[in-house]
Parts: structure tokens; sequence; C-alpha cells
């Protein structure tokens, strides 16, 4: 298996890819780990997390050249990628013995009653490419913690920075018949679909999601899926400041170039600032420099995927064909005749007709439609087979909380966009998933509930 620079096309490095046999012969070793990992007290398990995460921070340039390297965002994007990743394990540090104590129910007469949480046992971790590290220890480190074993697979895009992770972690204390990173690509990953596992954690494609549904079924076993989403963005005629939500919706579209699941997809402006938002929208977007994801100042690196250049292609041709008006970009842009960049690319005169309204885009590449009045703007952005992330810009709190709480979405942002906080529950509806992660049920969807009834 070939890891490719997306901004070079040179080869990195050949890894080669983990057999079905080598795959359940991990699986063997790690199941017989598990049992005493989960024995260990859970302060000493949080103790070797918390070293880890010290680790990261120790190592985090070189950590990030790999990430750049190899999925093609910025490098001050891949460090603040691995500094997100520390806040978020702190926060799994300070929360996850109280989610996961016991719970006494009924103290009083002579039968007692309480709550366990139990690991489930080995699960796998299907994990992606665009942020490896955030969508990474949002599931290894509660499921570490809670006592389990996980057989982790990072994408093909992001394999050396998989391997990292696993380096560290076992440098951190964790035993290594507990964590095992596994090299490979759709086969490995059908591998990992046919062991005995007590669970399946999957970060992705909607595709893709829906098909490890299916086939893990039979196993009546945990499956999270954290998907994809065509997430809508809404300015009301009342902003206070055009520039400030044009600047923030341009940061919602771009960053990572636009590869985020929670990335802004689709915008729309109620008429009476439409014009203004636009002008101010392209002015911000011409001070987000392009070019090798390496270099100081570079905004907008490559897309991870050679193939998704002729998607993105095809959503442009399919938007001019019906009519929208292209206001920059819409072609390849590639550093130095090499690479796999895409232009920035914004249209106006767009609607549902078109494809980059409907689907995912997952590139730099961004429609803006006006709208008469709210009720047109949420009729609009509740027509979408996602349901991940909304977004409402207005002075009025009232007004903005009556538009979100009409969405069918798992998160709903008033003044801001395109953030996941550890706090809160990470969850899609629809084709954007199922299960959350993050916050105390993101803790608790490592652990299995037992009921306890103790009479005396």
């Amino acid at each position: 298996m070939k890891i490719i620079n997306p901004a070079t096309e040179e080869t990195i490095q050949e890894i080669t890819e983990y057999s079905s046999e080598s795959i359940k012969q991990i699986f063997l070793k790690l199941k017989k780990g598990q049992l005493s990992w989960k024995q260990i007290p859970i302060s000493e398990r949080l103790n070797r997390i918390r070293i880890f995460s010290d680790l990261l921070g120790t190592n985090k340039d070189e950590l990030a050249k790999i990430l750049t390297s190899e999925m093609g965002k910025p490098l001050w994007q891949s460090l603040n990628e691995i500094n997100g990743a520390q806040y978020r394990i702190n926060f799994f540090l300070e929360n996850s013995e109280k989610y996961l104590s016991d719970e006494w129910q009924i103290l009083e007469g002579n039968t007692k009653e309480k709550i366990s949480y139990e690991p489930l046992g080995i699960i796998a971790n299907i994990s992606a490419w665009n942020y490896p590290y955030l969508v990474g220890v949002n599931v290894f480190i509660p499921a570490l913690i809670a006592g389990n074993s996980v057989l982790y697979k990072p994408s093909e895009y992001a394999t050396l920075t998989g391997l990292k992770i696993e380096e560290l972690l076992l440098k951190a204390g964790i035993p290594d018949n507990c964590f095992k990173a596994i090299a490979g690509g759709k086969n490995a990953g059908e591998a990992l679909l046919d062991l005995p596992l007590d669970g399946y954690f999957f970060t992705g494609s909607f595709k893709t999601g829906k098909y490890i549904a299916e086939k893990v079924a039979p196993k009546l076993v945990p499956c999270q899926l954290e998907l994809g989403g065509n997430d809508p963005l809404y300015v009301a005629d009342d902003v206070e400041s055009i520039k400030n939500v044009a600047n923030s919706a341009v940061e919602g579209v771009f960053y990572n170039n636009g590869q985020s699941c929670c990335a802004v997809k689709r915008i729309y402006v109620h008429q009476k600032v439409y014009d203004e938002f636009i002008c101010c929208f392209l002015e911000e977007l011409k001070k987000w420099k392009v070019g090798n994801p390496m270099e100081d100042g570079v905004m907008i690196g490559p897309v991870a995927r050679k193939e998704h250049l002729i998607f993105l292609e095809d959503l442009v041709s399919d938007a001019l064909k019906k009519g929208a008006v292209l206001l920059c970009g819409g072609q390849r842009s590639p550093s130095s005749g090499k690479g796999w960049g895409f232009s920035p690319t914004v249209f106006s005169n767009v609607d549902h007709t078109m494809r980059l309204m409907k689907e995912e885009t997952f590139g730099p590449v961004i429609g803006i439609q006006k709208v008469i009045n709210d009720d047109e703007a949420a009729a609009l952005m509740q027509d979408t087979e996602f349901g991940l992330t909304v977004s409402v810009y207005s002075k009025d709190k009232f007004r903005a909380e009556k538009i979100l709480a009409g969405m069918n979405t798992g998160t709903a942002y008033w003044n801001c966009c395109d953030r996941v906080s550890p706090f809160l529950p990470w969850s899609g509806r629809k084709n954007s998933g199922i299960g959350a992660t993050l916050s105390h049920l993101g803790i608790r969807a490592f652990a299995k509930p037992k009921g306890w009834h103790l009479r005396s």
C-alpha cells in the first residue's frame, strides 16, 4: 500500500497491509489482553491515557508534519488538530470516572439497587482520514478508559498517523494486547467485520456506514456510525455585521479544505443582505492563500484523495449547466504542476436542482442561495437526507432558536458554525449516523449497564 503525498504526488512510504489471518490472530491476542486490562483500576488506566496526551504534546511538531504530508491539510491546522485532541482527552480524563462509577438508586430497605458499567469487550474503531486525531480520540480514548481492547483501523489515507498513535499509546503504558493499529484498506476493514467483536464504531461516508451496519446487524452488538453531512448556514437580515458573518462563513466552508463532516456545505442568505454578503464573502476568501500545505501562510492545501477531484469537477459542471453563476474557482489548481489541488469555488444563483446543494461536497466548493424570508430558508435547510449540523446567524436569539428547534439535526449553532465541544454529544440524524460520541453519552457508549438487586 503506497502512502502518497497529495501536495507533491510523491510516494512517502510503502506499507504492508495486514492479512485477514493476521488480523484474526491479533483479535485473539486482544481478547486475552482485555480480560487483564479491565481489572486494572480506572485510576491507573486514566494515568496511562494522561501520559499519552503528554506524548502528543511533546511530539506534536513531528506528528503534524506526518499528518500534513499524507493527508494534505495545512501544517498549522495539523498542529491545531493535535492541540484539540489533547483538549478532548482532558475532558475524558476529568469526567470518565464519574460516569463509569456505580450509581446507587435505592439505599433504603432490605433490597438495594444500583447500576454498574462494564466494558463492551473488544471493539473495532474504523476511523477517518480528515481528522484522524480528533475522530480517533472520540472513540479509542473512552473505549480504553472503560476497560475495552481496541482494534483500530486508521484510514488508508492516514495510515502513518495511525501507526504513530499506536506507538505513543504503547509508550504510555497501554498493553500491546489491548490496542492494535491495523494497516490496510477495504480488505482489512472487511476482516474486522467478519470477527466476533463486541462493538463497531465507524467514522466515514453514509454508503460505507450503511454497509457496515447491515453486515454486523446479525451480531446484535452496538454499532455507532458517525457519517457525513450537508450542513446549511442561514444569514438573517438583522445581523449586525455582514463582514464578520461572512468571515465566519468562509472559515466554516474552507477550513481543512472543506473536508469536514460539519463544514458548511450550503449557504442561504436573506435577500436584503444577499449582495453585501456575497461581496464580503469573496473579499475574505481572497485572503486565503492556496498552495503547498507545508509552507507558511497557506490556508488551503490539496484534497486528500485524487479521485475526489473528478467528483468536484462534476459538481461544478452540473451547477453551470443548470444556471449557476461561477464567482471564483471551478477548476483544479496544482502547485508547480503537481498535487491534487482544487481552487476555492463559489457559486451564486444556485437552487436545489443542483447537486452541490443536495450532496455532501466534502471539498472547497460552495453555493450561496438567496431566500425571501426565514420560512423559505428553513424549508430549504430541511430539504436534505442528512441531519448533522445547522447554523443560523441573527442578532435575535429567539428568532434563531425558533428556526433551529425545527431542524432535524444533532447539533444546532447560533452565530457560529463548524465547531465541536467535548461537553456536548456529537451525533447525527437520518443519513448522518446513529449513536453519539463525546459528552457523558460518549463515555457510556463504550460500556454496558448492569442492574443490581441486592437483598440482605
